[in-house]
């Protein structure tokens, strides 16, 4: 097997692993980088995040034209679905991402092997593939993501029976499609079929839908998605998913099955860690698969890191590229930090939900005095004018201080607005220096003012 040695190699190519790459490289590291997928990406780019989101904002205009611009005095005609075209589409969007992640490795003079990648002891890392090399490096930094988790009693098939991977490319609409787990996967995959004619249950296991997301949001959110005409089933337990002659049947305990055409599996996904060889430089996971490591992302292994979806903390592509610059700038400059209590979290649906801090129930649980601002979509002028009015956005302070300790929306383009939140609390602004900011008008960022207004009980426009 072909030697070679850098200074660092990082395995995984997703969005933790490249970004870490491409900074080590800039701060003057021979660095390598190793996936097993020709494509370069990881599950966000190939299979996830960029895919779903070509599919939700196709699927959104198709729904747009069809059956939101008569009232707009827009007469379309018949509008018809292409769904090749729209998946090819799709698939074009990830190709030429992928091309684009390959030229920049190339661009930064970082070199790729092909393969899967594995610790062999200190210091040592294995690719077997397309390429077989044993490499040597000072530092090596494990960014391998998660894959789908499943369910006892539920046999994916890959077809009827899938992961979000299948339900990015059925080759015509399901008739029923039954989505277990009500995150922010199953919720959008599940918008982006019931737009297109599907009818869509999506069946959970909690009280509720969006754990971990502010409360009064998931609610507002689950009133609105009924509205669009997804049905839901809660506190409801799956014991089993059967495949049939013609489709499934999902087996609820305490109900009636559902017979479904297919059968979407949602219910979050777990570090990818095995088979890498972390036992040949002594490091164990948790008891959830998780790699321990310290606030520089250092493993019990000396030389050998962990960033991303493999360590604790919301399994988000962003968190997982600041903690890989952060990584590569502690090894190289003695000096990296991630902000973890200022990393949004977004789901794609319409209207978009984004929150970042603490919610409100947290706050609560933690004895926390806080006061509370709310403003909503529908008296914003800008809102009206595009008849987007359904939403709110809500800003949570400490009491005494006056800081920003979370802000949570639902509304037109929340995925881009809570950016200014996520910049206010990372400086340690008060409700008062967002209240205090000019904002354009007429523009849905005014929301945000409102609300930061609202904390102190002087909303103008409410």
């Amino acid at each position: 097997m072909e030697q070679k040695q850098h200074d660092l190699v990082v395995i995984g190519a997703g969005p933790g692993g490249y970004v870490a790459a491409i900074r080590a490289a800039q701060l003057g590291l021979d660095t390598a980088c190793i996936d097993k997928e020709p494509r370069l990406g990881g599950t966000c780019l190939r299979v996830g995040c960029i895919p779903s989101k070509a599919l939700l904002d196709s699927t959104e205009r198709y729904h747009e034209i069809k059956h939101g611009l008569a009232g707009r005095g827009i007469k379309t005609g018949d509008v018809e679905l292409d769904l090749a075209a729209m998946l090819a589409h799709k698939d074009g969007v990830v190709e030429s991402l992928t091309d684009g992640i390959a030229g920049l490795l190339e661009k930064n003079q970082v070199t790729r092997y092909e393969g899967t990648g594995r610790l062999d002891g200190p210091g040592k890392v294995v690719v077997e593939g397309a390429d077989e090399v044993t490499i040597s490096a000072s530092h090596v930094i494990v960014a391998t993501g998660s894959v789908s988790s499943s369910l006892p009693g539920v046999e994916m098939d890959g077809d009827v029976i899938g992961d979000s991977t299948t339900a990015l490319g059925y080759p015509e609409v399901p008739g029923h499609l039954v989505v277990i787990g009500a995150g922010y996967i199953g919720l959008e995959l599940g918008s982006v079929w019931r737009r297109l004619g599907a009818e869509v249950t999506v069946v959970e296991y909690l009280d509720r839908i969006l754990p971990g997301t502010d409360h009064e949001i998931a609610r507002e959110a689950q009133k609105l998605f009924k509205r669009q005409g997804l049905k839901f089933m809660l506190k409801a337990r799956v014991t089993g998913v059967r495949k049939q002659e013609q489709g499934a049947v999902v087996e609820v305990e305490g109900k009636d099955p559902l017979a479904a055409d297919r059968v979407l599996v949602a219910v979050g996904r777990k570090p990818y860690t095995e088979g890498l060889g972390l036992d040949t430089v002594g490091v164990t996971v948790d008891e959830r698969g998780r790699i321990p490591v310290d606030e520089h992302f250092q493993t019990t292994a000396e030389g050998v890191y962990a960033i991303g979806d493999v360590i604790a903390g919301p399994m988000l592509a962003h968190k997982a590229e600041e903690e890989g610059v952060a990584c590569v700038e502690r090894i190289a400059t003695g000096w990296g930090h991630v902000d973890h209590d200022t990393i949004p979290g977004v789901c794609y649906t319409d209207p978009e939900i984004a929150g970042v801090g603490k919610t409100e129930k947290q706050l609560e649980d933690e004895g926390t005095p806080y006061r509370k601002g709310v403003f909503f979509f529908r008296a914003n002028s800008r809102a009206r004018a595009i008849d987007r009015i359904d939403g709110r956005v809500k800003i949570l302070a400490h009491e005494q201080t006056d800081r920003v300790l979370g802000v949570h929306m639902i509304g037109a383009d929340a995925g881009h607005l809570i950016a200014e939140a996520v910049a206010a609390m990372a400086f340690g602004a008060s409700s008062e220096d967002i209240a205090r900011v000019c904002h354009a008008h007429p523009t849905l960022s005014e929301t945000v003012k409102e609300a930061a207004l609202a904390v102190d009980g002087r909303p103008i426009h409410a």
